[in-house]
């Protein structure tokens, strides 16, 4: 059987680009509660109506754009763990300092009550993405015995995501070899 055509113009990658790019940029510089849908319209030169078209709220653009910065950084798998974790909590910090995610971590848990589905899209699209990752990388390495059979998978994949939290909130500074030095840890704690 045959789909229907659809009605309407296809959408422009482009527009889809510039969009989600101004929205990162937006929220690099003004944080998410300053950021607007005018804002994002105005930086990428499309209207409103073009952004209500492929998103339905501010909290919908943008953690579209948070989980777009994310894919698009992520690092090629080499199967090395050790590289390969490394890799990993370097985009973390690179994406995490490039748009102030602690801040907007803080906005979401701030505004839970009020608009609750600006943490449920900020888990879904940045932070389960990673862990689901993580698991996979650690699962694999557990799965050929690169690491410790019995290793806690799910508590390896909370100390990994939670080294840059930690460290950023303490105001220590990260100094040289921060990722590798956790990774270290992190392997070591596996068995690996």
């Amino acid at each position: 059987m045959a789909l229907a055509p659809r009605r309407g113009r296809p959408r422009s990658p482009e527009v889809d680009a510039a969009i989600l790019d101004a929205a990162l940029r937006l929220l690099a510089a003004e944080g998410y509660a300053r950021m607007s849908v005018d804002g994002v319209a105005g930086e990428a030169g499309v209207s409103k109506a073009a952004i209500y078209l492929r998103y339905r709220s501010k909290a919908d653009l943008a953690t579209a754009a948070l989980a777009r910065l994310r894919e698009s950084g992520r690092p090629e798998p080499t199967g090395d763990l050790r590289a390969d974790l490394t890799a990993q909590l370097r985009q973390l910090r690179t994406n995490a300092e490039r748009v102030s995610a602690m801040a907007l971590v803080g906005t979401c848990l701030t505004e839970e009550q009020h608009t609750p589905e600006l943490l449920t899209l900020f888990r879904e699209r940045t932070l389960q993405p990673r862990r689901a990752l993580l698991r996979e990388m650690l699962g694999a390495a557990r799965e050929s015995g690169r690491i410790d059979p019995d290793a806690d998978i799910d508590a390896a994949v909370d100390l990994f995501m939670g080294a840059y939290q930690t460290r950023y909130l303490s105001g220590e500074p990260f100094g040289e070899r921060w990722e590798e030095r956790v990774v270290d840890a992190l392997m070591r704690a596996v068995g690996g």
